[in-house]
């Protein structure tokens, strides 16, 4: 009689037997170890990709909770380099010329004059500098930057920023996160929260620390409301860029099990108290921090760089600030093909004030630009050299700039209402200006840029709808540009 079947039982074929020995499997062929295996070889990468936020569907819980991902559109910059000028250059010494001025030097100014930050106005201030044409474009630039006025045809350069503040920690607040006081992210913290970094061993936003800090603090680099780990990671531009970036533990294996007993509290607290934006932000930074022990010092290895390079961007200059925004430079040339997101590079100490020659403009302006001349100068031809100029967005700005006419008869006061800035690579069209500023240099008279359609602008390169990049705060959906900004398209290519 044959027993019953039960429904339960495995198949004959799955059922463990003892072999006799007189019969033996026949071996797997290629093709079928392949197809047997295939779905385990996908899941091992699958896991590597999930586990990258770069790639996972599902992204952390510090990125952007809008539906679309990022970014928005194609990008045409993968990287924004941006050179700041501490305390505002003049634009009618840089690269606005106004003849007007030349012609009426020591007259009584032609205009109603605003108030000013120190009211000890003078007469109109004919620019020391000539200005002459360069490049096929015939680009308009002072003699004060003989280096840079060789890619002329490289820049965009805007004569019509405005800024809404005269003074310069607030104007700093503005320039740095679109608003005129404390407690904003900067735009790295806004580009680093909407799109990362595409190197997991390096922040997706560098500060590179000249010397100088800007009037408003370490605030102009912050996260403000955002995730702590998207604020402006501070490195200095000698030897040591970073503090205790060498491991204490005389052992890599003692170091492994530390941060593994760490990783374990972690997991601990976590699951004890849940999700808390200051505790993550501290594991990612600490996280990150030991995987910087190994990329940083090969980052700074600068003299593995050709003799003729470094010679390109200064480093063996006679004026020690050359060499010290030379670094600077070279430094984010290197952070660049790193796939740092966003870097800034602050000026060298020249010994007296930054850009802000409230006298002795013309001592004081030729020296901040002796100092960045060359070194820039390199920055965008080395750039280009390696293709990465198409895909690096180069800025350079101060927080407003100067008066046409005189203060105490030798220096300019801090003038919000028109001044120049440029553009380069990224996207931007090159041998070109745009806007204009009236006879003196004082005031725009056509096209009128604001903070906030600068931000959109550098956003809109790097593929991000400034208008859809919002982070929830205060009760409502917080944005770069607030609700301001327009996308300057005429400069774009």
């Amino acid at each position: 009689m044959s027993r019953p079947t039960d429904p339960h039982a495995a198949p004959a074929s799955a059922v463990p037997h003892h072999s006799c020995g007189c019969y033996a499997a026949a071996p797997l062929t290629r093709r079928e170890m392949l197809r047997k295996f295939a779905n385990g070889f996908g899941s091992v990468a699958l896991s590597a990709l999930i586990a990258d936020p770069l790639f996972s569907r599902t992204r952390p819980p510090t990125a952007p909770t809008d539906s679309t991902p990022m970014p928005h559109y194609a990008p045409r910059a993968r990287s924004v380099i941006f050179l700041y000028m501490d305390g505002g250059p003049s634009q009618v010494d840089t690269f606005d010329p106004k003849p007007r001025l030349t012609r009426e030097h020591g007259k009584t100014f032609g205009m109603k004059m605003e108030r000013t930050q120190f009211e000890n106005n003078g007469n109109t201030f004919g620019s020391p500098w000539e200005f002459n044409r360069y490049g096929q474009s015939g680009l308009e630039i002072s003699d004060l930057f003989p280096h840079v006025a060789k890619h002329a045809d490289k820049l965009c350069v805007i004569r019509s920023m405005t800024s809404e503040f005269s003074e310069h920690t607030n104007a700093n607040y503005f320039l740095h996160t679109g608003l005129g006081i404390s407690g904003r992210p900067s735009v790295g913290a806004w580009a680093s929260y909407g799109l990362g970094s595409t190197n997991q061993n390096l922040p997706g936003f560098i500060v590179l620390d000249g010397g100088l800090t800007p009037p408003g603090g370490l605030e102009c680099f912050g996260s403000g409301f955002l995730p702590a780990n998207h604020q402006g990671s501070i490195f200095k531009a000698g030897e040591q860029p970073v503090a205790n970036i060498n491991p204490l533990e005389p052992t890599a294996a003692l170091q492994k099990r530390k941060l593994a007993l760490l990783d374990d509290l972690d997991s601990a607290t976590t699951a004890r108290i849940g999700s808390n934006d200051a505790i993550e932000s501290s594991i990612h930074n600490y996280e990150l921090a030991y995987r910087m022990q190994s990329a940083v010092p090969e980052l700074m290895e600068v003299d593995a760089e050709p003799e003729y390079l470094r010679q390109a961007y200064g480093l063996d200059a006679d004026y020690r600030p050359t060499q010290i925004f030379g670094r600077e430079c070279l430094i984010a040339r290197r952070l660049v093909e790193r796939g740092v997101r966003f870097l800034e590079l602050t000026c060298p100490n020249i010994g007296s004030d930054r850009w802000d020659q409230h006298g002795n403009l013309k001592s004081g302006h030729a020296n901040n630009a002796r100092a960045v001349d060359q070194p820039i100068a390199a920055l965008l031809a080395d750039l280009e050299q390696r293709g990465l100029l198409d895909e690096t967005l180069v800025i350079w700005a101060g927080e407003f700039g100067r008066t046409p006419f005189s203060q105490g008869g030798s220096g300019r006061d801090h003038n919000p209402y028109g001044y120049s800035i440029w553009m380069a690579g990224g996207g931007v069209r090159g041998g070109m200006t745009y806007g204009a500023t009236d006879e003196y240099g004082y005031k725009v008279v056509d096209k009128k840029v604001e903070m906030y359609d600068l931000h959109a602008t550098l956003l809109h390169l790097l593929g991000i709808d400034h208008t859809r990049l919002t982070f929830p705060f205060g009760g409502r959906d917080m944005r770069l540009t607030d609700v301001h900004g327009h996308v300057l398209h005429d400069i774009l290519v």
